[in-house]
């Protein structure tokens, strides 16, 4: 069973303008000459972490972690009353991809990415194949209406969660019910933080209780600190409000694309927040990549199988 690397720090960071009024915060770590990866964090809003670093050997990899727009240490912060997420879609955080990879001289690199962060890559590999030279996805998140109504809209998760699904349902009056997803909406993008605080910190704690095959409270707690709560669950509703900014279906639709580009699914048996139907459904459509399910996991990428399989995936593709 493989486990995280050595605790490295970057040997270079920076902020980078990508329009809009958005300053991207990227940074990189390992081998300066080592062969180049970026991570893509989940969420949306959610943002990257020094374990992170720690799925790639550092005496061959070349790292690259952001933070997306509106998340982490870019700015402007997505938890600002007057936070405006107008310029914040699947296709501008493809396009400031494109932009980072130019910006650090990268020709190509493997593109690692969990939950949201599967979507963004399979989004960003869809679109410039050419600058993919593998692709590693763990816990598959499409934002089919199927997976949405699943996790946010009592179709399935609460079911399996019917306490802490009471505590997602508190913020939201039973007239409203019935889409929670808008509810939630109307109450994120309120400027009032006697509104949108503790609508963000019942949503985002939600995600933190069930995203793990056991509870972690350290998990919940991260989640639930009303900084992080406020930009993360404002992102996530901007991105389901508006389906991803996808057609129905179109990142499986479109794997077709990827089965020249090597690559590894990685899923949890029991991920409660995204099923394995949609990795399943994912395979069949690029059986050229690895399955693998990973048969005693939840959704989190360091859950011990999780991250095995993840830095086994990575250790392999170094060598290519």
């Amino acid at each position: 069973m493989r486990t995280f690397y050595p605790e490295i720090e970057p040997f270079d960071t920076g902020m980078l303008e990508v329009g809009d009024g958005q300053s991207v915060y990227w940074e990189i770590s390992g081998n300066p000459d080592g062969k180049p990866a970026v991570f893509l964090h989940g969420g949306p809003g959610g943002d990257t972490s020094p374990a992170h670093r720690r799925l790639f050997d550092p005496e061959k990899y070349r790292i690259v972690l952001l933070d997306q727009r509106g998340s982490g240490k870019s700015l402007p912060h997505a938890s600002a009353a007057d936070a405006d997420l107008t310029t914040n879609t699947t296709w501008h955080l493809v396009a400031d991809l494109e932009e980072l990879r130019e910006h650090l001289g990268i020709e190509r690199w493997l593109v690692l990415g969990g939950s949201w962060g599967s979507a963004l890559a399979l989004a960003y590999a869809e679109t410039h194949p050419e600058r993919v030279s593998e692709l590693v996805l763990r816990g598959i998140f499409t934002l089919r209406k199927s997976e949405l109504d699943w996790f946010y809209e009592g179709d399935g998760a609460n079911q399996l969660f019917p306490d802490l699904w009471e505590s997602f349902l508190a913020p939201i009056p039973v007239a409203e019910r019935g889409e929670l997803i808008q509810a939630y909406h109307r109450r994120l993008t309120n400027p009032d933080p006697a509104v949108h605080g503790p609508a963000a910190v019942a949503w985002s704690t939600w995600e933190a209780s069930t995203i793990t095959l056991l509870l972690r409270p350290d998990v919940v707690a991260t989640f639930s600190d009303p900084h992080y709560a406020t930009a993360f669950a404002r992102i996530e509703n901007h991105y389901f409000i508006n389906e991803g900014f996808f057609e129905e279906g179109q990142l499986i639709r479109d794997a077709g694309v990827l089965k020249h580009i090597p690559g590894v699914i990685v899923q949890g048996r029991y991920d409660a927040c995204t099923p394995p139907i949609t990795a399943w459904d994912l395979h069949r459509v690029w059986p050229e990549a690895e399955f693998v399910m990973v048969p005693d996991a939840g959704h989190a990428f360091d859950e011990p199988g999780i991250l095995s399989a993840l830095i086994e995936a990575t250790d392999k593709f170094a060598q290519n």
